[in-house]
């Protein structure tokens, strides 16, 4: 399988009254062909920001200040705005965390999904567009297509109309699809029935999933690789497998104690203090001050990626080969355990 996107070094920045806030500070992953990368982490950690860039749909007052974003070998940063309509909703689709907010109130969704059939295909006339949109409302799980095509967003549920934004996103001949928390708003069974949906679609299609997420719970059975963000930086990434089976960074840690599962009966753990101002971004590791295991180097240097085998790197001092000897938390080990014994992580 060949890498379908590549993110080197990209640095992204916002200007605000009060300074320049380092949103994205020099992340790196590839997406490969055919498989789901989950990007997990807090809000604020720079998962949106990082699909955004992505797109080319960044705000007015953020700044690349860095990297490159290369699909199929070209850098999307440095296309124009004319280029970049050849590829946005055509070749690189996305999904967003609220379909209300992107779906027009006043227009029917058929003719929502017709007009990016359309877009992605000029050579459609009306009629040919709207037997389309129907076929894709099928596709995507809307019972009676042909009459609800005619129905206004605010008619549908937040699962209908999740379906609907799929829809169009998937309207063109799109390769890759972000997916920019997509459930988040919707009900746990919901929830279930829209990540059966993308992983039938990636595999129908061969898609190329990028998927934003605060819930590692959610991308158990989802993902292929996981990126773990915190404060601007990956800390953390390898396959699903090394991820919930074998996590080595701190932060992990927390967000996997923090994960519920069906065996659990004790008080979940919160992860304690606040993310970093990243106006000022601390010298050392940024989770440094809510690391319970951190070390003094942490405080005064930012950790390297340490390799930890062909897939599955993280950066923390703790992996250094002189740090002290770190037995994993028995709250972790037990999960690790419960995750296999229930097969919970992706396979």
């Amino acid at each position: 399988m060949g890498k379908k996107l590549e993110v080197r070094d990209l640095c992204v920045s916002f200007r605000t009254d009060a300074g320049s806030v380092q949103a994205v500070r020099g992340i790196s992953f590839d997406l490969e062909q055919g498989r789901t990368l989950a990007i997990v982490g807090e809000s604020g950690s720079g998962k949106s920001v990082t699909s955004k860039a992505i797109m080319g749909i960044l705000p007015g007052n953020a700044r690349v200040e860095g990297g490159q974003i290369l699909y199929d070998g070209t850098d999307l940063l440095k296309m124009t705005e004319k280029e970049w309509c050849s590829v946005r909703g055509k070749r690189i689709a996305m999904i967003f965390q609220d379909p209300l907010s992107c779906l027009n109130p006043v227009m029917r969704v058929g003719n929502q999904i017709a007009e990016a059939v359309r877009l992605g295909n000029g050579r459609q006339n009306r009629v040919q567009a709207r037997r389309r949109a129907v076929e894709l409302m099928a596709e995507v799980g809307i019972p009676e297509p042909e009459r609800r095509f005619y129905q206004y967003p605010f008619q549908m549920s937040g699962g209908m109309r999740q379906r609907i934004a799929i829809a169009i996103a998937l309207a063109s001949s799109a390769e890759i699809l972000i997916c920019d928390e997509p459930t988040t708003a919707l009900d746990v069974t919901i929830q279930a029935q829209i990540l059966e949906l993308i992983n039938r679609l990636k595999r129908e299609r061969r898609l190329s999933v990028i998927f934003i997420t605060h819930d590692l719970g959610v991308v158990a059975n989802v993902a292929d690789d996981i990126a773990v963000m915190y404060a601007g930086k990956i800390v953390e990434q390898g396959t699903a497998e090394d991820i919930f089976y074998d996590p080595r960074h701190p932060y992990t840690w927390a967000l996997l104690s923090s994960m519920p599962d069906l065996n659990t009966t004790e008080r979940l753990e919160s992860i304690p203090g606040t993310p970093p101002n990243l106006m000022h971004p601390p010298r050392g590791d940024a989770f440094a001050s809510r690391n319970r295991y951190a070390l003094e180097i942490d405080f005064e240097q930012q950790p390297p990626m340490f390799e930890i085998s062909s897939t599955h790197r993280a950066a923390t001092w703790l992996l250094h080969p002189q740090a002290p000897k770190m037995e994993r938390p028995a709250i972790i080990s037990h999960r690790i355990a419960s995750m296999k014994e229930g097969g919970t992580a992706h396979g």
